[in-house]
Formats: C-alpha cells, structure tokens, sequence
C-alpha cells in the first residue's frame, strides 16, 4: 500500500503559528503535524509514501531525506492552484492501493484501522455531527456516498469528510482520468474532492463513508482548530510518533 500527503500549503490563515515555517512544520506535544502523519502510516506498516510539497519545500526534503520510502514532489504552482493541482503533480506515481490525506489533517488510530480494514473502492470517514460552512460535506444514500462538496447546504449533508481516504488501486485510472479533466477545464481551485465526485457520478465504483464514531480527528485551519487540536490530540497516537521522532 503507499500513501499520498498533500503538503504544499503556506497556510496564512493561521497567522503568526505558520510565520516562516510550512503549516504541518507545527508543533503539538514537541511533534510536528506532519511527523505525526508519517509516524501513523508507518504504524500500519505503510512506507511507500510521497509527500506533494510547495511552500518551504526544502524543509520536507531535509526532514524525509533520511527516511527510507519517502519521495517528495514539488508543486511549482502550489500558490495558483488548489489540492486538486497538487494531487495532478504525483498522480502518475501511484500504482497501489492508496491512503489520500492532508498534511494538517490528524486522526485517532481507531480511524484510521477502521477505514484501512473496510471493504470497498473508495472509504471515506466521515464525521456524522453538525456541519459548519466550511466544511468538505457529504450526501449518504443507501450506504454509499452520492455527493461530497463544500457548497451543499449544511441541512442536506450527514456529515464532514475528515480529509483522509482509502482508495483502490481499481479506481486510479478512473481518478487520474477525472484530475486531468477538470485540470483542462481549468477547474485550479477545485479540491481533490472534485476528482472523487467524478468517480461518484460514473456509478462504476462502491464509494463508502464509515464513521469516525467520536473518535480524535482535527484538520487544523485555523488558530482555534490548533488549539482544539493541542487539547483533544489523544496519548495514542502522541505515542505512535514519539516512538518513531523522539526516540
């Protein structure tokens, strides 16, 4: 299996936190977001890992350089496009079935087991709560996710997909097939979401959410969302990457 970690954001809306240094470079225990990420993939025997970078770039390489499996691709547009830009940058290098997740973006071990042990092409978590605007949002219809925006309209979701995803080497074709059309269609702000909503509507594919149950997740935007992050991160997964970073 290998992994794909979006990571090319500056992250300004964060403020003086991000000030000269990339936005998953933020410490939570004396970890960085993005150790915690690489210490998690790796917990579930995960090493094939490619890292899409922008801002900072030279700080991934240094960090990775001495860790076996990991390939950093840089993203020269990364201030002109949006996630779906940076996944169109290291689509090609995918060959296995994937986890897709953000740099900035944590979980608890429970989901992450959960959606690695589903059955299905595409498992999203989903966390089945009250939604706010800026969520990414998700319609389920008969078990299977039939929409995933962040327009929809909060009283028509079930809930928000938390940004990390299992995806089924079967559906790589389909996926990459969509991420270059819409890159042709100059669809630059569009989320990686946007690709997925493609492979939703040709109904070839079992797209599922399963959910995170009220378990630590936290994708962390802004100042509050670190401190929420900082107060809710669980001893679990602080001590998953202690044992691989502070060792």
């Amino acid at each position: 299996m290998q992994a794909i970690i979006m990571a090319a954001g500056k992250g300004s809306r964060l403020g003086d936190l991000t000030d000269n240094k990339p936005k998953s470079f933020m410490e939570i225990k004396g970890i960085k977001m993005i150790e915690y990420n690489i210490a998690m993939l790796h917990a579930f025997g995960i090493r094939d890992i490619i890292i899409v970078t922008g801002y900072q770039s030279e700080r991934f390489d240094e960090l990775t350089e001495k860790i076996d499996g990991i390939q950093c691709v840089f993203n020269p547009f990364f201030e002109m496009v949006n996630v779906l830009g940076s996944f169109f940058m290291a689509k090609d290098l995918l060959h296995d079935d994937f986890v897709y997740l953000h740099a900035d973006t944590l979980c608890a071990p429970e989901i992450f087991n959960t959606m690695l042990h589903e059955e299905g092409d595409i498992i999203l978590p989903v966390d089945y709560s009250p939604c706010d605007e800026e969520a990414m949002k998700v319609k389920v219809l008969d078990g299977k996710v039939a929409e995933i925006n962040k327009t929809m309209k909060c009283d028509n979701c079930e809930g928000e997909f938390i940004g990390i995803a299992k995806v089924n080497k079967s559906v790589i074709d389909e996926l990459n097939k969509a991420t270059i059309q819409l890159m042709k269609e100059k669809a630059f702000t569009s989320y990686f979401e946007g690709a997925i909503q493609r492979v939703i509507d040709r109904q070839s594919f079992l797209v599922k959410s399963i959910s995170t149950e009220g378990y630590f997740w936290s994708e962390v935007d802004f100042e509050e969302d670190y401190q929420r992050a900082c107060a809710g991160i669980p001893d679990s997964l602080v001590e998953i990457a202690r044992e691989e970073f502070q060792a």
